[in-house]
Protein backbone atom coordinates (compact mmCIF):
# COMPACT_ATOMS: atom_id res chain seq x y z
CA UNK A 1 0.00 0.00 0.00
CA UNK A 2 1.40 3.61 -0.97
CA UNK A 3 1.99 5.75 2.29
CA UNK A 4 0.29 8.64 0.55
CA UNK A 5 -3.12 8.56 0.91
CA UNK A 6 -4.90 10.85 -1.28
CA UNK A 7 -8.30 9.66 -1.36
CA UNK A 8 -11.18 7.83 0.48
CA UNK A 9 -10.42 4.36 -0.16
CA UNK A 10 -7.52 4.80 0.18
CA UNK A 11 -8.21 6.21 4.02
CA UNK A 12 -11.18 3.70 4.34
CA UNK A 13 -8.12 0.53 3.58
CA UNK A 14 -5.59 2.21 5.88
CA UNK A 15 -8.15 2.88 8.98
CA UNK A 16 -9.49 -0.96 8.59
CA UNK A 17 -6.12 -1.71 9.46
CA UNK A 18 -6.03 0.28 12.30
CA UNK A 19 -9.02 -0.58 13.97
CA UNK A 20 -7.55 -2.83 16.72
CA UNK A 21 -4.40 -0.87 17.54
CA UNK A 22 -4.97 0.83 21.31
CA UNK A 23 -1.89 3.56 19.69
CA UNK A 24 -0.65 5.77 17.09
CA UNK A 25 1.58 8.56 16.18
CA UNK A 26 0.02 11.93 14.60
CA UNK A 27 1.59 15.20 13.57
CA UNK A 28 0.93 17.71 11.07
CA UNK A 29 2.52 19.92 8.65
CA UNK A 30 0.36 23.23 7.56
CA UNK A 31 1.51 26.47 5.64
CA UNK A 32 0.89 30.09 6.94
CA UNK A 33 3.98 31.28 4.88
CA UNK A 34 3.01 31.17 1.83
CA UNK A 35 -1.16 31.81 2.28
CA UNK A 36 -3.18 34.21 4.32
CA UNK A 37 -5.60 31.55 5.28
CA UNK A 38 -3.20 28.71 7.66
CA UNK A 39 -4.40 25.61 6.37
CA UNK A 40 -3.53 22.63 7.08
CA UNK A 41 -1.16 20.30 4.18
CA UNK A 42 -0.48 16.96 5.53
CA UNK A 43 -1.27 14.80 8.46
CA UNK A 44 1.26 11.95 9.08
CA UNK A 45 0.61 9.23 11.54
CA UNK A 46 2.34 6.21 12.60
CA UNK A 47 2.01 2.69 13.76
CA UNK A 48 4.11 0.13 15.19
CA UNK A 49 4.56 -1.19 11.58
CA UNK A 50 4.49 1.47 9.60
CA UNK A 51 3.76 5.26 8.22
CA UNK A 52 1.69 7.13 6.12
CA UNK A 53 0.94 10.39 5.12
CA UNK A 54 -3.04 11.81 4.52
CA UNK A 55 -3.51 14.28 2.21
CA UNK A 56 -6.13 16.86 3.20
CA UNK A 57 -5.85 19.06 0.20
CA UNK A 58 -6.92 16.04 -1.81
CA UNK A 59 -11.05 14.45 -1.68
CA UNK A 60 -10.75 13.26 1.72
CA UNK A 61 -13.08 12.63 4.45
CA UNK A 62 -11.34 14.03 7.56
CA UNK A 63 -14.44 13.67 10.04
CA UNK A 64 -13.85 9.82 8.79
CA UNK A 65 -10.71 10.20 10.11
CA UNK A 66 -11.08 11.94 13.48
CA UNK A 67 -14.28 9.36 13.87
CA UNK A 68 -11.53 6.47 13.46
CA UNK A 69 -9.27 7.95 16.81
CA UNK A 70 -11.97 8.59 18.92
CA UNK A 71 -11.00 5.60 20.63
CA UNK A 72 -7.17 5.54 20.66
CA UNK A 73 -3.93 7.30 22.06
CA UNK A 74 -2.62 9.51 19.98
CA UNK A 75 1.18 10.24 20.59
CA UNK A 76 2.43 13.90 19.60
CA UNK A 77 5.76 15.64 20.06
CA UNK A 78 4.54 19.44 21.13
CA UNK A 79 0.88 18.68 20.77
CA UNK A 80 -0.60 22.10 21.61
CA UNK A 81 -0.17 23.65 18.03
CA UNK A 82 -1.44 20.24 16.09
CA UNK A 83 -4.37 20.43 18.22
CA UNK A 84 -5.50 23.91 17.59
CA UNK A 85 -4.91 23.19 14.30
CA UNK A 86 -7.33 20.00 14.33
CA UNK A 87 -10.00 21.11 16.14
CA UNK A 88 -10.54 24.07 14.07
CA UNK A 89 -11.32 21.54 11.42
CA UNK A 90 -13.52 19.12 13.35
CA UNK A 91 -14.31 17.72 15.96
CA UNK A 92 -11.28 15.54 17.13
CA UNK A 93 -11.13 13.69 20.50
CA UNK A 94 -9.13 11.30 21.39
CA UNK A 95 -9.16 8.60 24.79
CA UNK A 96 -5.48 10.06 25.24
CA UNK A 97 -2.72 11.87 24.10
CA UNK A 98 0.75 11.50 25.18
CA UNK A 99 2.91 14.52 24.33
CA UNK A 100 7.13 13.72 24.11
CA UNK A 101 7.71 16.79 24.42
CA UNK A 102 5.75 17.68 27.37
CA UNK A 103 7.46 14.56 28.96
CA UNK A 104 11.27 15.53 28.23
CA UNK A 105 10.42 18.64 29.72
CA UNK A 106 9.07 16.75 33.08
CA UNK A 107 12.65 14.76 33.20
CA UNK A 108 14.96 17.42 32.99
CA UNK A 109 16.34 16.93 29.27
CA UNK A 110 17.81 20.59 27.99
CA UNK A 111 17.39 20.06 24.32
CA UNK A 112 13.51 19.07 23.75
CA UNK A 113 13.32 19.35 20.10
CA UNK A 114 12.48 16.11 18.17
CA UNK A 115 15.48 15.80 16.29
CA UNK A 116 17.87 16.09 19.25
CA UNK A 117 15.58 13.27 21.07
CA UNK A 118 15.86 10.94 18.26
CA UNK A 119 19.52 11.29 18.05
CA UNK A 120 19.68 10.95 21.87
CA UNK A 121 17.86 7.30 21.84
CA UNK A 122 18.17 6.31 18.64
CA UNK A 123 21.10 7.39 17.18
CA UNK A 124 19.60 8.99 14.04
CA UNK A 125 19.78 12.28 12.78
CA UNK A 126 17.22 13.88 11.11
CA UNK A 127 17.56 16.67 8.56
CA UNK A 128 15.92 19.89 9.48
CA UNK A 129 15.74 21.10 5.50
CA UNK A 130 12.22 21.01 5.60
CA UNK A 131 11.01 23.21 8.29
CA UNK A 132 9.96 26.05 6.30
CA UNK A 133 9.15 24.10 2.83
CA UNK A 134 5.87 25.43 0.90
CA UNK A 135 4.15 22.35 2.67
CA UNK A 136 1.27 23.46 0.16
CA UNK A 137 3.01 22.32 -3.10
CA UNK A 138 2.02 18.85 -4.74
CA UNK A 139 3.38 16.64 -5.94
CA UNK A 140 5.59 17.01 -2.62
CA UNK A 141 9.64 16.30 -3.32
CA UNK A 142 11.02 12.91 -1.52
CA UNK A 143 12.61 15.19 0.42
CA UNK A 144 9.96 16.37 2.16
CA UNK A 145 8.09 13.25 2.01
CA UNK A 146 10.70 11.49 3.43
CA UNK A 147 11.14 14.59 6.49
CA UNK A 148 7.77 14.58 7.41
CA UNK A 149 7.82 10.72 7.66
CA UNK A 150 10.58 11.08 10.04
CA UNK A 151 7.98 13.14 12.46
CA UNK A 152 6.16 10.19 13.68
CA UNK A 153 8.54 7.35 12.35
CA UNK A 154 10.29 7.14 16.03
CA UNK A 155 7.20 8.88 17.92
CA UNK A 156 5.88 5.32 19.64
CA UNK A 157 9.11 4.20 20.87
CA UNK A 158 10.14 7.34 22.22
CA UNK A 159 7.04 7.58 23.85
CA UNK A 160 7.89 4.09 25.53
CA UNK A 161 11.25 5.06 26.59
CA UNK A 162 9.82 8.35 28.47
CA UNK A 163 6.94 7.32 29.93
CA UNK A 164 8.87 4.77 31.72
CA UNK A 165 10.99 7.42 32.82
CA UNK A 166 8.77 9.16 33.92
CA UNK A 167 6.88 6.52 36.17
CA UNK A 168 10.35 5.11 37.18
CA UNK A 169 10.84 8.77 38.61
CA UNK A 170 7.20 9.23 39.87
CA UNK A 171 6.29 12.26 37.73
CA UNK A 172 2.72 10.54 36.25
CA UNK A 173 0.53 12.83 37.85
CA UNK A 174 2.62 15.85 36.72
CA UNK A 175 2.74 14.78 32.93
CA UNK A 176 -1.24 14.32 33.46
CA UNK A 177 -1.88 17.64 34.89
CA UNK A 178 0.60 19.47 31.99
CA UNK A 179 -1.52 17.62 29.33
CA UNK A 180 -4.60 18.59 31.38
CA UNK A 181 -3.69 22.49 30.83
CA UNK A 182 -2.38 22.27 27.80
CA UNK A 183 -5.49 20.88 26.32
CA UNK A 184 -7.58 23.64 28.30
CA UNK A 185 -5.99 25.94 26.65
CA UNK A 186 -6.31 24.54 23.17
CA UNK A 187 -9.94 24.24 23.81
CA UNK A 188 -10.34 27.71 25.32
CA UNK A 189 -8.00 30.14 22.63
CA UNK A 190 -7.78 33.64 24.14
CA UNK A 191 -9.86 35.60 21.73
CA UNK A 192 -7.89 38.95 19.79
CA UNK A 193 -8.74 41.88 19.75
CA UNK A 194 -8.90 42.69 16.29
CA UNK A 195 -9.21 46.55 16.33
CA UNK A 196 -5.71 46.58 18.19
CA UNK A 197 -4.07 44.72 15.32
CA UNK A 198 -2.00 47.25 13.77
CA UNK A 199 -0.59 48.08 17.06
CA UNK A 200 2.46 46.23 15.75
CA UNK A 201 5.94 46.66 17.51
CA UNK A 202 7.22 50.06 17.37
CA UNK A 203 3.73 51.49 16.70
CA UNK A 204 3.63 53.28 20.28
CA UNK A 205 6.64 55.28 19.46
CA UNK A 206 4.84 56.92 16.51
CA UNK A 207 3.09 60.40 16.93
CA UNK A 208 -1.05 60.04 16.92
CA UNK A 209 -1.27 61.46 13.50
CA UNK A 210 1.50 58.51 11.93
CA UNK A 211 -0.31 55.97 14.18
CA UNK A 212 -3.41 57.17 12.54
CA UNK A 213 -2.24 56.34 9.18
CA UNK A 214 -0.35 52.93 10.41
CA UNK A 215 -3.54 51.69 11.64
CA UNK A 216 -4.95 53.08 8.15
CA UNK A 217 -2.23 51.34 5.79
CA UNK A 218 -2.50 48.15 8.24
CA UNK A 219 -5.70 47.28 7.29
CA UNK A 220 -5.13 47.95 3.52
CA UNK A 221 -1.77 45.34 3.88
CA UNK A 222 -4.64 42.99 5.76
CA UNK A 223 -7.37 43.51 2.74
CA UNK A 224 -4.26 43.19 0.07
CA UNK A 225 -3.49 39.68 1.38
CA UNK A 226 -6.20 38.54 1.93
CA UNK A 227 -6.98 39.07 -1.45
CA UNK A 228 -3.87 37.70 -2.76
CA UNK A 229 -4.04 34.54 0.01
CA UNK A 230 -0.07 35.29 0.52
CA UNK A 231 0.73 36.17 4.19
CA UNK A 232 0.78 40.23 4.59
CA UNK A 233 4.72 40.37 4.91
CA UNK A 234 4.60 39.64 1.17
CA UNK A 235 2.59 42.79 0.32
CA UNK A 236 4.66 44.37 3.07
CA UNK A 237 6.79 44.27 5.92
CA UNK A 238 6.14 45.30 9.48
CA UNK A 239 9.16 48.16 9.40
CA UNK A 240 8.00 49.46 5.62
CA UNK A 241 4.64 49.82 7.31
CA UNK A 242 5.79 52.32 10.33
CA UNK A 243 8.43 54.19 8.31
CA UNK A 244 6.17 55.26 5.93
CA UNK A 245 3.73 55.93 8.12
CA UNK A 246 6.27 58.47 10.27
CA UNK A 247 7.94 60.12 6.70
CA UNK A 248 4.10 60.52 4.98
CA UNK A 249 3.18 62.83 7.99
CA UNK A 250 6.68 64.58 7.99
CA UNK A 251 6.20 64.82 4.03
CA UNK A 252 9.59 63.08 3.76
CA UNK A 253 10.32 60.99 0.38
CA UNK A 254 10.13 56.87 0.96
CA UNK A 255 9.57 54.33 -2.31
CA UNK A 256 7.42 52.03 -2.62
CA UNK A 257 8.63 51.05 -6.11
CA UNK A 258 8.54 47.44 -5.45
CA UNK A 259 4.90 47.30 -5.41
CA UNK A 260 2.93 46.19 -8.57
CA UNK A 261 1.35 49.29 -10.12
CA UNK A 262 -2.45 48.13 -9.15
CA UNK A 263 -1.24 47.41 -5.68
CA UNK A 264 0.51 50.89 -5.77
CA UNK A 265 -2.22 52.68 -7.07
CA UNK A 266 -4.81 51.46 -3.87
CA UNK A 267 -1.65 51.99 -1.36
CA UNK A 268 -1.23 55.41 -2.77
CA UNK A 269 -5.52 56.23 -2.38
CA UNK A 270 -5.28 54.32 0.78
CA UNK A 271 -2.38 56.76 2.06
CA UNK A 272 -3.61 59.78 0.79
CA UNK A 273 -7.12 59.53 2.90
CA UNK A 274 -5.34 58.81 6.09
CA UNK A 275 -3.45 61.75 5.71
CA UNK A 276 -6.39 63.63 6.16
CA UNK A 277 -7.89 61.48 9.04
CA UNK A 278 -9.03 64.73 11.32
CA UNK A 279 -7.22 65.01 14.90
CA UNK A 280 -10.42 63.45 16.61
CA UNK A 281 -10.00 60.08 14.59
CA UNK A 282 -6.52 59.62 15.71
CA UNK A 283 -5.64 56.62 18.02
CA UNK A 284 -5.43 57.50 21.86
CA UNK A 285 -3.68 54.46 23.60
CA UNK A 286 -4.30 53.81 27.04
CA UNK A 287 -1.71 54.32 28.79
CA UNK A 288 -1.20 51.49 31.18
CA UNK A 289 1.10 52.83 34.62
CA UNK A 290 2.22 48.95 36.02
CA UNK A 291 1.37 49.40 40.28
CA UNK A 292 5.75 49.20 41.47
CA UNK A 293 5.47 46.31 43.82
CA UNK A 294 6.30 47.10 47.43
CA UNK A 295 9.75 46.23 49.49
CA UNK A 296 7.70 43.59 50.86
CA UNK A 297 5.85 42.37 48.18
CA UNK A 298 9.26 42.44 46.19
CA UNK A 299 11.34 40.43 49.30
CA UNK A 300 8.82 38.11 48.42
CA UNK A 301 9.07 36.68 44.80
CA UNK A 302 12.75 36.73 45.76
CA UNK A 303 12.10 34.32 48.53
CA UNK A 304 10.04 32.77 46.26
CA UNK A 305 12.55 32.57 43.36
CA UNK A 306 15.18 31.41 45.57
CA UNK A 307 12.78 28.68 46.75
CA UNK A 308 12.27 27.92 42.99
CA UNK A 309 15.87 27.54 42.14
CA UNK A 310 16.42 25.65 45.25
CA UNK A 311 14.11 22.98 43.72
CA UNK A 312 15.06 22.90 40.22
CA UNK A 313 18.72 22.02 41.38
CA UNK A 314 17.06 19.02 43.74
CA UNK A 315 14.75 17.94 41.32
CA UNK A 316 17.51 18.61 38.06
CA UNK A 317 14.52 20.84 36.10
CA UNK A 318 14.94 24.18 34.16
CA UNK A 319 13.59 26.43 36.80
CA UNK A 320 10.88 27.88 34.58
CA UNK A 321 9.45 24.10 34.70
CA UNK A 322 8.88 24.50 38.46
CA UNK A 323 7.49 27.77 38.63
CA UNK A 324 7.57 30.40 35.44
CA UNK A 325 8.82 34.36 36.40
CA UNK A 326 5.13 35.72 35.54
CA UNK A 327 3.61 32.96 38.17
CA UNK A 328 6.36 34.05 40.77
CA UNK A 329 5.13 37.38 40.24
CA UNK A 330 1.58 36.63 40.38
CA UNK A 331 1.46 34.98 43.93
CA UNK A 332 4.52 37.59 45.17
CA UNK A 333 2.64 40.80 44.13
CA UNK A 334 -1.40 39.61 43.62
CA UNK A 335 -1.31 36.78 45.55
CA UNK A 336 -2.78 34.81 42.72
CA UNK A 337 -2.11 31.18 42.73
CA UNK A 338 -3.57 30.51 39.16
CA UNK A 339 -0.46 30.46 37.13
CA UNK A 340 0.65 27.25 39.09
CA UNK A 341 -0.69 23.77 38.54
CA UNK A 342 -0.64 21.92 41.80
CA UNK A 343 1.77 19.63 41.84
CA UNK A 344 4.19 22.84 41.22
CA UNK A 345 2.30 24.19 44.06
CA UNK A 346 3.07 20.72 46.34
CA UNK A 347 6.80 20.45 44.91
CA UNK A 348 7.18 24.28 46.01
CA UNK A 349 5.39 23.49 49.37
CA UNK A 350 8.10 20.72 50.74
CA UNK A 351 10.61 23.30 51.19
CA UNK A 352 8.88 26.30 52.95
CA UNK A 353 6.00 26.73 55.25
CA UNK A 354 2.64 25.83 53.48
CA UNK A 355 0.23 27.25 55.27
CA UNK A 356 2.54 30.61 55.31
CA UNK A 357 2.07 30.51 51.63
CA UNK A 358 -1.50 29.32 51.08
CA UNK A 359 -0.04 25.95 49.18
CA UNK A 360 -2.12 24.08 51.08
Amino acid sequence: MNSLIEDDHQLQRFLSEIVPLEEIALDTEADSLHCYFEKLCLIQISTPSRTVLIDPLAEISLITLFDALRNKRVVFHGADYDLRLLTRLGDFQTRDIFDTMIAARLLGYEELGLAALVERFFQVKLSKGSQKANWGRRPLPRQMVEYAMNDTRFLLPLAKILEEEVMGRGRQEWLRQSLERMLYSVRNPKEKDRSKAWQIAGSAALEPVAQAVLRTLWYWRDAEAREWNRPPFHVMSNSDLLKIAELSVKGAPFSISHLPVPRRERFEQTLAAALKIPEAEWPTREKFIRARPNKQALKEFDRLKQLRDDVAKREKLNPAVIAPKAALEAIAFQNDFSGLMNWQKELLSTLQDAEHYGYH
